[in-house]
C-alpha cells in the first residue's frame, strides 16, 4: 500500500533551541534526522536521543512529541505503510554517510513516487539502509508511576542535581525503597543506573553542541573529567570525543 500516491514524503525545518513539536501520531513511519543539534523523541514509555550522525525511527501510529536541543536542522522522511512494514520499533539508529546523503537527496526532491523507476529504486535503497542500520542505546526509559515520573522529570531537567536518592524519594512522597522498586520494575534500571544514563545522555547533547569537556562533566554532575570519561566509556563503549561537536 502506498499512501497518497507517494512512497516517501519529506520535510525540512530549522528549529530553535528548546522548540517542541507537540504530541501527535502519523499513519506513516517517520525517520527523524538532525543535520545539526540534537533531537529528542518522547513517547509514553521513554525518550530517544539523536545527535548529528544519528536518527530516530518512529513507527506509524505511535504517539510522540519532539524536542530540540541547540538549533536543529531537521530533515524528516515519512515512509508509506507498505514501504515501512519491514522496519522495527522506535529506536535510535546510526546514520552512515550513504544514508545521510540519501536523506538529504530525498529531502531536496521532496517526494518519491513509486511509478517513477528511479525514485522507486531510491525508496528501496532507503528501506534497505534503514533495515540494516545499527541500533544505538541512546534511550531513557520513563516510569509511569506519578512519584517515580516526578523524580525522572526532575533529573532530566537538572542532570547535575546532587540531591541524594533518599531526598528525591522524600520530595516525591515515596519511601526510598518504594522509589527504587518502581524504577527497577517500570524502567528495567535501578534508580542509580537510570540517573547515570540520564546524565550521560545529557552529556551527548552538550558534546554535540561543542561544549568543552570540563563544562560537560560539571553540567552532568561529575566532579572530574576522568570520572565522567570513564562512566561514558563504560556506558556507550566510546570516548566522549566521538560525539564532541558532531557535524556533517
Amino acid at each position: 500500500m502506498i499512501g497518497d500516491g507517494f512512497a516517501v514524503r519529506s520535510l525540512a525545518l530549522t528549529l530553535r533551541d528548546g522548540s517542541e513539536i507537540s504530541a501527535h501520531r502519523h499513519g506513516w513511519g517517520q525517520l527523524v534526522y538532525a543535520r545539526s543539534g540534537t533531537i529528542e523523541a518522547l513517547t509514553g514509555d521513554g525518550m530517544w536521543f539523536a545527535p548529528a550522525t544519528r536518527a530516530i525511527w518512529i513507527p506509524a501510529a505511535l504517539d510522540h512529541r519532539l524536542r530540540c536541543r541547540g538549533e536543529v536542522a531537521l530533515r524528516t522522511l515519512y515512509l508509506a505503510p507498505g514501504l515501512a512494514a519491514p522496519l522495527s520499533a522506535v529506536g535510535t539508529i546510526e546514520v552512515v554517510p550513504l544514508l545521510r546523503e540519501l536523506i538529504v537527496h530525498i529531502t531536496r526532491l521532496g517526494m518519491l513516487h513509486p511509478d517513477n523507476p528511479a525514485e522507486a529504486r531510491l525508496a528501496a535503497v532507503l528501506v534497505d539502509l534503514l533495515s540494516d542500520a545499527r541500533r544505538e542505546q541512546l534511550q531513557l526509559p520513563l516510569p509511569r508511576d506519578g512519584r517515580a515520573r516526578s523524580v525522572a522529570e526532575r533529573l532530566i531537567a537538572a542532570p547535575a542535581d546532587q540531591a541524594r536518592n533518599a531526598t528525591l524519594a522524600r520530595d516525591a512522597g515515596a519511601s526510598l525503597r518504594s522509589l527504587q522498586r518502581l524504577f527497577l520494575h517500570e524502567t528495567g534500571l535501578t534508580l542509580e543506573a537510570w540517573r547515570r544514563q540520564a546524565r550521560l545522555l545529557h552529556a551527548i547533547t552538550l558534546l554535540t553542541a561543542g561544549d568543552g569537556m570540563v563544562a560537560v562533566a560539571l553540567g552532568c554532575g561529575y566532579t572530574s573529567t576522568s570520572a565522567f570519561s570513564a562512566a561514558f566509556r563504560r556506558t556507550f563503549g566510546l570516548a566522549p570525543s566521538s560525539y564532541r561537536g558532531a557535524r556533517e
